[in-house]
């Protein structure tokens, strides 16, 4: 076993869950490192979509307290004696569903926190991955999500010929759309209520759309993507959706607006009901999937980094100390302006 621990602290701050709407910095005791674990001292940490819910329902499960986040770029500072390939001061992304329970999610640690326990890394070594001094702590805080959209342009099996639209210009729709661009899909449509968000998109070269500003959005893929005609009515030639809002009135234009053979990928989190109209799944013969978290994806999101033009920390547009969370989870909670919020966990 090492340690980088100049001397231990016995305690340190945690955001938790405690309720419905009730999120507190607590103060706990510092993780302590068992033979299979890893210790990190979490540098940064996003506040995902997914907090925000389950900050809304109070969390998950009824054992006490719930700490959350789990988007983390993280350096090694104590190491359990049956670890290997890593090494003291290591720079790492973490994989949180590589952990029994997950990070961040209904689990145990938490990645808001200047320190995090990494279990049972022995067995499960995918759960830290070592990051290339090029990227930045907050670069590589952005892994996770870019891996959940890189997941979702997967299941769509989408190619470089395909004209595609990212429904959702938060950070998994603009996840996607990096990945699409990583992948050399030139036709991209975003399409949003958000001009800040879209402006953002526009830095990326994709065509965007404002909802309610814009006109209608079948012309306008029409005009973009070419048009196809099916039982007489033209509809626009798209070849692939994805929908990242979470929002059932979106799914339900998709399945309306999808050609024959579109293929349709759902990775927003739909919290209502949404009705699907069989008969046009029917006889347009649609394909029709979900995409959760990222299986495989995190080893290439890391290579996709280290051969793009841009820089994947356009996403974030505010930055808070952890001291400060509570103002960072009301501007993470404002969608009109907040994309990612990233914290400080050192700070």
């Amino acid at each position: 076993m090492g340690s980088l621990f100049d001397t231990r602290a016995e305690d340190m701050q945690l955001v938790q869950i405690h309720g419905v709407n009730d999120v507190r910095l607590d103060s706990v005791p510092v993780p302590q490192c068992g033979d299979n674990d890893v210790i990190v001292a979490v540098q940064n940490c996003g506040i995902c979509g997914s907090d925000l819910g389950y900050i809304a329902m109070g969390g998950l499960g009824s054992g006490g307290p719930m700490p959350i986040g789990h988007e983390m770029s993280a350096r090694v500072i104590e190491i359990g004696a049956n670890v290997s390939g890593v090494t003291l001061d290591d720079r790492v992304v973490v994989n949180p569903m590589e952990v029994d329970p997950p990070i961040g999610n209904f689990g145990t640690e938490g990645g808001f926190a200047p320190f995090l326990l990494v279990r049972d890394v022995a067995h499960n070594p995918k759960a830290l991955i070592k990051v290339d001094n090029q990227l930045s702590d907050e670069q590589a805080a952005l892994v996770e999500p870019l891996s959940v959209g890189m997941h979702a342009v997967h299941r769509g099996e989408v190619t470089a010929k395909d004209k595609v639209v990212v429904f959702g210009a938060g950070t998994i729709g603009l996840s996607i759309a990096m990945v699409l661009k990583h992948y050399s899909v030139q036709d991209i449509v975003i399409v949003d209520t958000s001009a800040p968000r879209l402006e953002k998109a526009a830095t990326l070269g994709l065509h965007t759309f404002q909802v309610g500003e814009d006109g209608d959005l079948s012309a306008f893929l029409q005009q973009h993507h070419g048009s196809e005609t099916s039982y007489g009515m033209a509809i626009p030639a798209t070849d692939v959706y994805l929908e990242a809002t979470g929002v059932a009135a979106v799914f339900e234009q998709m399945v309306s607006l999808a050609k024959s053979h579109s293929r349709l990928v759902v990775v927003g989190v739909h919290k209502a009901s949404a009705s699907i109209d069989l008969v046009s799944v029917l006889s347009k013969e649609l394909s029709i999937k979900g995409a959760m978290a990222y299986p495989d994806e995190f080893p290439e999101v890391l290579d996709m980094l280290d051969n793009i033009s841009f820089d994947p920390a356009l996403l974030i547009t505010h930055r808070y100390p952890l001291s400060d969370f509570h103002a960072a989870l009301e501007m993470a909670s404002d969608t009109e302006q907040a994309v990612k919020v990233m914290i400080d966990c050192q700070s």
